[in-house]
């Protein structure tokens, strides 16, 4: 009996591919000075998507025995995606067979080399630019050169030229989840993750704040203090503060009664941000608390343990958010989430081992806009 669902996943391959062309190949190459970056957008992440791209993780120097374990996480985020849309994972060539039959056939794998799972990070940025995609290359360095990702630092490069998309290098260096735009020109970004020697050394956040309104092409930049050297990211933005629509934020909380620390005081200082700023329309900010579960209830495990609820993340038809054990608390992240995007469904998904790893479902995927697959 013929496979339908391999000849399905071949033919929505094809159109990907001239989606993609249609959304963005121009011939300018990286730092072509007849680009313009005047009408650059980088979009929500509401937005449409052409597909979702993740990684297979492959490091058993920072997994050890539970690489299993976060590839059966990776396969069952992957699969709760593909109901909904399409998911393209990357994996190395030898590990593709491996990580097809773990995915299923409506995800599908390619051979390109990665090490690990944080796709948010090495994928490129995608910004739009005239009607084409470009992709923005963040030069990836191991979150500063706390690990040695020598796979991962290329993924931007190998990635665009297999879907023809042209390539960017960035000015600086960052990863995806140091960004949450509501795709109107505003961005949110915590300075402990980027004006950071070790990313950008010898560079002054306005210096950086000048490179990312150029290259991103964004009108405002909302810089929040964010955490150093506690952990890998120095506190991406992606765990602590998300747009749901322009003017709307959900920001994470401990949860009450818990004894202060650098990320509570991190959400304080956030709030007091946020509460006196405006968009790069000039719309003040409504912030909705999104309180996270209690530490004693919850399945999670080590000190790494990321239990935040805002690191969702949004797809065509379907908000994913992680569940962690706290029944009462699980419940209430859905329905706020559900409040903020009633015509998507919510769909809870345990990622207890990535979390045990101080990531998230955000932290894992990554998407590229364009018009949606059927």
């Amino acid at each position: 009996m013929p496979d339908f669902r391999l000849s399905r996943r071949a033919a929505l391959r094809a159109l990907a591919g001239i989606g993609a062309l249609a959304l963005g190949t121009a011939a300018c190459g990286p730092g072509d000075p007849s680009r313009s970056t005047a009408a650059r957008r980088l979009g929500a992440e509401w937005g449409s998507h052409a597909r979702t791209f993740m990684s297979w993780p492959a490091l058993e120097t920072v997994w050890g025995e539970d690489l299993r374990h976060v590839r059966r996480d990776i396969a069952r985020l992957a699969r709760a995606i593909a109901e909904y849309e399409y998911v393209v994972m990357l994996a190395r060539p030898d590990q593709v067979a491996a990580a097809q039959k773990a995915c299923g056939a409506d995800v599908e794998v390619i051979p390109l080399a990665v090490d690990d799972l944080w796709a948010r990070d090495t994928v490129p940025l995608f910004v739009e630019e005239g009607g084409e995609a470009v992709g923005v290359d963040l030069n990836f360095n191991g979150w500063g050169d706390k690990q040695v990702h020598d796979n991962d630092a290329r993924v931007g490069r190998r990635l665009l030229a297999e879907y023809e998309i042209p390539r960017e290098r960035a000015p600086l260096v960052a990863e995806g989840g140091s960004f949450e735009t509501d795709g109107e020109g505003t961005l949110l970004i915590t300075e402990s993750s980027i004006v950071n020697d070790n990313r950008n050394p010898g560079k002054s956040r306005d210096q950086i704040e000048a490179e990312l309104e150029e290259v991103l092409g964004m009108e405002k930049v909302i810089w929040l203090k964010g955490v150093r050297g506690e952990d890998i990211t120095d506190a991406h933005v992606d765990s602590l503060v998300r747009f749901t629509a322009p003017g709307v934020i959900l920001l994470d909380r401990a949860f009450p009664g818990t004894p202060a620390d650098s990320w509570s005081r991190s959400s304080d200082q956030a709030m007091s941000v946020l509460s006196e700023a405006t968009d790069a329309k000039g719309r003040r900010f409504e912030v909705i608390d999104l309180p996270q579960p209690d530490p004693y209830r919850i399945r999670g495990y080590s000190d790494d343990f990321l239990c935040t609820y805002a690191n969702f993340y949004i797809g065509n038809d379907a908000v994913y958010l992680p569940e962690f054990g706290d029944r009462r608390a699980d419940d209430r992240a859905r329905g706020i989430l559900q409040e903020h995007f009633p015509r998507r469904d919510i769909v809870p998904v345990n990622i207890d081992t990535i979390a045990t790893g101080g990531g998230g479902i955000h932290c894992a995927t990554h998407d590229q806009p364009g018009k949606p697959l059927d």
